[in-house]
């Protein structure tokens, strides 16, 4: 009898609990310095074909700023931050076929930062915008790509 209720409320109530779902961010992360990983990401993006269209030191731009922000400066602590933008013709046309809303994540951004010996390298999963779009299929294979060509890149300057 007790095992039938196991089983009942596991039927009953175990659907009801959410699963994990993955963050909104891909992050990795690597010990090596922010200059080496970012030529690195750099690199195994345009490998993948993703076409780096504009590069941005934010961390310099935002330093100029710092006696103007005073307190509101830099409260991360963070030690450097880059951004690049990326793109990809090819993709953006089998976006804009699918759904032309979904060119919003043309172009794609990936940004770096460097806080306490750890550079982290992420971009916005464009999965989660385009979840009810009939785009999805292709902005799950980008997104594929676009982690592979990361994850391609700070495994070039993993210490072993």
């Amino acid at each position: 009898m007790f095992k039938r209720w196991i089983l009942l409320f596991a039927l009953l109530v175990l659907p009801m609990v959410p699963a994990a779902e993955e963050p909104g961010v891909y992050l990795v992360q690597t010990e090596a310095g922010l200059d080496e990983t970012y030529k690195a990401v750099y690199a195994a993006l345009e490998d993948a074909r993703f076409w780096v269209v504009f590069e941005a030191d934010m961390g310099t731009q935002m330093a100029r700023f710092a006696d103007k922000w005073g307190e509101d400066y830099n409260r991360s602590a963070l030690d450097g931050i880059r951004t690049m933008v990326i793109c990809n013709a090819w993709w953006a046309n089998r976006v804009a076929n699918a759904d032309p809303e979904m060119l919003a994540f043309c172009p794609l951004r990936v940004a770096l930062t460097r806080k306490a010996g750890v550079t982290r390298v992420m971009f916005a999963r464009p999965t989660l915008m385009a979840a009810r779009s009939p785009a999805l299929p292709v902005m799950q294979e980008i997104e594929n790509e676009l982690r592979a060509a990361v994850d391609a890149g700070v495994a070039a300057v993993a210490k072993p």
